[in-house]
């Protein structure tokens, strides 16, 4: 199984003349954990940085992939992208620096391709959990709610209220006023009704 996702000990990519290079020891790690060859994940990391120079996706240009992404179905991909691109940008900054490098893209990449369900939700789970604590509290579900309004569609306020307040009561299963990262995943993956509606729209995000 891939456990791309455990490797935190690569924190910074390596530089050298004040260029990004991928470390061999950094290549053979992401290689053995991601099921590639060392080969496809050089390949990979020169194509990171022929994009990106200096190495890491700056936040105006992740932006920007967010908005050519959504592009491909939303009209008015500008908004929506200023609207979620906290949230998206959240789960790849993994050492909170600002910016997102080779290693992190890589990690969440094939996390969201070749992961388990469970491993994907654990992810996508930081995307919920606006200020990080560990826990979704029911103003993070109705502010992640109304930035998803341009994927959701929902017509109002009040839809919006009504929305958050059944994926966070479908999820906090113990009525605790706080959904930790156990409920979440076990509300998706038991197919609670708005729970998965808003897991499915967030997944159109990743399509870059």
């Amino acid at each position: 199984m891939n456990k791309i996702a455990d490797l935190k000990h690569i924190t910074k990519m390596g530089i050298k003349n004040g260029k990004p290079v991928l470390r061999e020891s950094d290549c053979q790690e992401l290689a053995s954990s991601s099921g590639l060859s060392m080969d496809q994940v050089s390949e990979n990391f020169n194509s990171f940085v022929k994009d990106n120079p200096k190495g890491v996706v700056t936040r105006p240009k992740f932006k920007n992939m967010l908005c050519n992404s959504l592009g491909k179905t939303k009209k008015d991909c500008k908004k929506i992208a200023e609207q979620l691109e906290p949230h998206v940008f959240r789960i790849y900054d993994s050492n909170k620096d600002g910016t997102i490098d080779f290693v992190e893209f890589m990690v969440v990449y094939h996390v969201l391709a070749d992961g388990t369900p469970e491993q994907v939700l654990e992810k996508l789970f930081r995307l919920f959990d606006v200020n990080e604590d560990g826990t979704i509290s029911r103003p993070e579900m109705l502010r992640l709610v109304k930035d998803l309004q341009g994927l959701l569609i929902l017509s109002s306020k009040e839809d919006e209220l009504s929305t958050a307040n059944q994926a966070f009561t479908e999820m906090d299963y113990n009525n605790d006023g706080a959904v930790s990262k156990e409920e979440f995943v076990k509300a998706v993956m038991e197919e609670q009704k708005v729970s998965k509606m808003l897991t499915l729209n967030i997944l159109e995000l990743f399509d870059f």
